[in-house]
């Protein structure tokens, strides 16, 4: 590590905070501001950087000093007092994927986790195989590791090991996925986000094109097609229906609180506990084998490991339970994971109560009819949805389509949706509406209070029962 401190602008990101903690943890200087840390808000995860030895100052260009290298997250805007400063000052400008691209592509053996859905997930559970197979991996994940939980590292999104070990979530929603030469790419799905189809096509296909070996979900479509794009021996695919898969998923089922599934690879078959729910949870466990095994692990090593994963935060996360209603928390935010997280809901008894924030006025306008139809087909008779305004911290933007709008076009297509502007009042109607044996579903992404939110539900439940 240099001795001179980096600098990270909007420190308190989910993106921002793992990579500050790599870099402090392996014996980096660093330092950083954050709009929330001014503003106040989620005190708890500045109060773990301080910890970590890391200095926050106001984003008021204050804790700039010469030399500094200067690393901003996708949410700084150029108009910054922070920003302004570093230019006055000269300081080395990188963006967060510049600064990870650096560590990552150094890295002697390094996996890359992309794709529209179940990054954050996928990169928790090779992290997880890795770690208990006493390989030693860093990590960058995008969301909390819940097995790396301790009291002393509440937010573990980042797990420091063998620096030539690197294993991180990577993202093409800016296009930074250009940026990355894993050794192992991963992908697993391509669907609408944040970019228009040929644009996705052409970012992953580059990035599959850079890596050594590339692991593809042969079950979606988009995938398949780049996979076969690309040199046969490259390929490590996975699936459960897909023929030519070398890692193969058998007789899915539901199982408890999680699910069950046999694997196959290698001419060995193994069966697999997973304590996270879901299908697309089932296809994760496979992306994470077959890196693993591409690593080196062997199969049953893999499995055994995966038993013992406990998920990610904010990834159908149960909250806590009282009066017989459930609070579970979720990420999902676009299309896809909506459907995967309402199929994996659905698979299991009890009218929903869902919350759903937008992330923005800009998916509203790129993704809002595929929203309306993924609620509109994924919900039951009964369930209800409520909506609160979208995600908005300033700045220029169309609003042409809005949460009420929204809430018309699931009505439109049969489902029920309600816009509740402020947040308040829909705990209140959900707390009014929720009975015994229901859940109650937060979903929504670029808010770290949605998680505080479901908890203070939980609480509210539990003091009206008591």
């Amino acid at each position: 590590m240099s001795d001179s401190t980096v600098f990270f602008c909007g420190i308190g990101g989910s993106g921002m905070l793992p990579l500050a903690s790599i870099v402090r943890a392996s014996g980096g200087k660093v330092a950083g501001s954050d709009r929330s840390l001014d503003a106040g808000r989620t005190r708890a995860k500045f109060d773990y950087l301080r910890s970590l030895g890391i200095q926050l100052f106001a984003q008021d260009g204050s804790g700039l000093k010469p030399g500094m290298t200067f690393v901003t997250s996708a949410a700084v805007e150029a108009t910054i007092p922070d920003v302004a400063r570093a230019r006055e000052l000269g300081l080395s400008h990188l963006t967060r994927p510049q600064y990870l691209a650096k560590l990552l592509n150094a890295a002697q053996r390094s996996v890359a986790v992309g794709g529209t859905s179940g990054k954050s997930t996928v990169t928790g559970m090779i992290g997880w195989i890795l770690h208990a197979c006493h390989r030693q991996p860093t990590v960058m994940n995008g969301a909390v590791m819940k097995n790396f939980v301790t009291r002393g590292t509440p937010f573990a999104s980042a797990l420091v090991g063998d620096p030539e070990l690197f294993v991180s979530e990577v993202d093409e929603s800016d296009g930074s996925i250009a940026l990355y030469r894993p050794k192992v790419a991963v992908i697993t799905n391509v669907t609408l986000d944040h970019k228009e189809m040929g644009e996705l096509r052409a970012l992953f296909a580059g990035f599959l094109a850079a890596a050594r070996t590339a692991v593809v979900n042969l079950d979606d479509p988009e995938a398949r097609l780049l996979a076969e794009a690309q040199p046969a021996d490259k390929i490590i695919g996975f699936g459960f229906d897909s023929p030519g898969a070398a890692v193969i998923g058998r007789e899915y089922r539901e199982a408890d609180a999680g699910a069950a599934l046999a694997v196959e690879a290698g001419g060995e078959r193994v069966e697999l506990q997973l304590q996270v729910p879901g299908r697309h949870n089932a296809s994760n466990a496979l992306a994470a084998i077959a890196a693993a095994v591409a690593l080196g692990a062997r199969l049953d090593d893999a499995c055994t490991a995966l038993g013992r994963f406990e998920g990610t935060k904010r990834r159908l996360e149960t909250i806590g339970s009282a009066a017989g209603i459930t609070v579970i928390d979720d990420f999902a935010h676009n299309p896809d994971k909506i459907d995967a997280t309402l199929a994996a809901l659905r698979a299991r008894p009890g009218r929903l109560l869902i919350m759903f924030q937008p992330h923005g006025f800009g998916p509203l306008t790129k993704m809002g009819e595929q929203l309306a139809d993924s609620f509109a087909t994924g919900m039951a008779p009964g369930d209800i949805l409520f909506l609160p305004d979208p995600v908005y911290h300033g700045g220029t933007v169309e609003k042409a389509r809005d949460s009420a709008w929204l809430a018309g076009q699931i009505e439109q297509r049969g489902g029920t949706a309600i816009h509740i502007a402020e947040r308040p009042a829909i705990g209140a109607a959900l707390l009014a509406e929720a009975r015994s044996g229901d859940r109650i579903v937060i979903m929504g992404a670029r808010d770290d209070t949605l998680g505080e939110f479901a908890a203070e539900l939980v609480q509210k439940l539990a003091d009206s029962a008591g």
